[in-house]
């Protein structure tokens, strides 16, 4: 049997239909079982990464697992992980750690990755890149307008669908792909500009991007919530990649067989989200 962390995420939730389409068993762990609607086919166990001694009973019966990245705090899960036998942990960690300048993002992930190596449970890491889900962070711009504010708008970055991350985690998962480290991208370098355009396009209705002062949008993200330090880091990073075209990488059809999906096919994908609600 399989258990699945962070399985009403974006990667984990996917990780879980494809599992049940290939008839794999499968267990998710989550800390309030009533809040989600799983397939009645999966097991569904209370418990929580950060709280050890719930996991006993999540790790019963396990042979592998997908893990979500908490950072500092997955020592417990991996000394339970170690106790139950477990055989083999694929982890969700960010391309981030191949940088020259990792920054705060894969800093963090770097971590992570350390200690599932030190627990020597057998591994495998998988580092996407930037994810096409990140901008659905536009959609309320787009159903209220015409228009997606923002800075570095030439900046490219490769984007890829989760359903394609957790493709490859499935195959990672049975296959028993330990000791690898899958680097992923989509198949386009796209900048911000590229991605509203492309928006347009796919729903069929004029969106454009906008340029905004550094400083305006700072403060924007600052006023949503966003840490100062993870607003520098975001902006700093963004900064770096303005007016250069992303790398790309076969991994996602080298592992699966397939090619990945397009951003056009997941603005398709994702329509209703960036269209107003019909009246």
């Amino acid at each position: 049997m399989i258990l699945v962390t962070g399985a009403t995420g974006n990667v984990g939730a996917n990780i879980v239909s494809q599992l049940l389409e290939v008839e794999e068993k499968v267990r998710v762990l989550t800390r309030n079982p009533t809040d989600h609607a799983f397939p009645g086919q999966v097991e569904v166990v209370a418990g929580d990464l950060t709280r050890p001694e719930t996991l006993t009973e999540a790790l019963t019966g396990i042979d592998r697992a997908f893990l979500f990245p908490l950072h500092n705090a997955l020592d417990g899960f991996l000394d339970a992980a170690k106790q139950a036998n477990l055989q083999h942990v694929v982890l969700l960690s960010s391309a981030a750690v191949t940088y020259a300048t990792p920054g705060l993002i894969g800093e963090q992930h770097l971590q992570v990755e350390r200690a599932v190596a030190a627990s020597r449970l057998p591994w495998t890491f998988i580092r996407p890149d930037y994810f096409m889900t990140n901008d659905l962070v536009w959609a309320q711009q787009i159903t209220d307008g015409d228009v997606v504010r923002g800075v570095y708008g030439n900046a490219a970055v490769p984007p890829i669908d989760p359903r394609d991350i957790a493709a490859v985690a499935v195959r990672a998962l049975l296959d028993a792909r330990v000791g690898e480290a899958f680097l992923l991208t989509g198949p386009q370098s796209l900048t911000q500009i590229d991605r509203v355009r492309i928006i347009a396009e796919t729903i069929g209705r004029p969106v454009r991007f906008q340029e905004v002062p550094r400083e305006q949008f700072r403060q924007q993200l600052l006023g949503h919530g966003m840490p100062t330090p993870v607003a520098d880091a975001y902006l700093d990073g963004l900064a770096t990649l303005d007016g250069k075209s992303a790398q790309t990488l076969p991994t996602v059809e080298e592992v699966t067989g397939r090619p990945p999906f397009t951003y056009a096919q997941w603005v398709a994908h994702h329509a209703a989200a960036f269209n107003p609600p019909q009246t």
